[in-house]
């Protein structure tokens, strides 16, 4: 099977023709009529260094609000006026590391997952420009970094446990270039090589 955006972006629109209407993906919590769950998305940027495919990363700084000093995609929440989560999803990655949407090539999306932190997270796959250069600091982002898809498909690169008082299982791989990824963006990194039959 050759990775080519056409194949990624059919897979992509199955796997939301097929996602349950009546539930909004994976959820990490256990959902109340309480629960006040906070619109977000983020980008899930494909990079073709011209010999194979990675996925970029992020590492958030220690003066976040949240998620301290951990590994994700670019996102956040959604503002008053986006209705949709590209809008969310582009607006953010500018912010944050400087990536010009004019250079992003849109996919598709994952189905929406609930994360422990009561955010509702759409997931939004593109193509950016490479190479291109980030502009990185302030106080979200500390490190912009790609992994390989080959080696992210290996299970042998990744375990997955249970903590007691957690619903669901956690995800974590083994470090990439001092980097630990795990928690929502490693589960939305295995459910995206799963919509890719990886």
């Amino acid at each position: 099977m050759e990775l080519t955006e056409a194949y990624i972006a059919e897979r992509l629109r199955a796997a939301i023709a097929g996602a349950d209407p009546s539930f909004d993906g994976y959820a990490e919590i256990e959902l109340t009529e309480d629960t006040r769950l906070k619109c977000a998305a983020v980008l899930i940027p494909l990079v073709d260094d011209g010999d194979e495919w990675h996925l970029l990363y992020t590492r958030r700084t220690e003066r976040v609000e949240s998620h301290k000093g951990q590994v994700s995609f670019p996102g956040g929440g959604c503002d008053a006026d986006e209705v949709e989560p590209e809008q969310t999803a582009l607006r953010e990655a500018r912010e944050e590391v400087g990536i010009d949407p004019a250079g992003v090539r849109i996919l598709g999306r994952l189905p929406t997952m609930i994360t422990i932190s009561s955010f509702r997270v759409t997931p939004v796959v593109g193509v950016i420009r490479w190479p291109t250069v980030f502009r990185v600091g302030g106080d979200e982002v500390e490190r912009v970094f790609t992994i390989p898809v080959k080696w992210l498909a290996d299970p042998s690169n990744r375990w997955e446990f249970n903590m007691r008082g957690r619903r669901g299982s956690i995800i974590a791989y083994h470090p990439y270039d001092g980097e630990l990824l795990w928690g929502a963006t490693a589960r939305m990194t295995v459910d995206f090589l799963s919509v890719l039959g990886l």
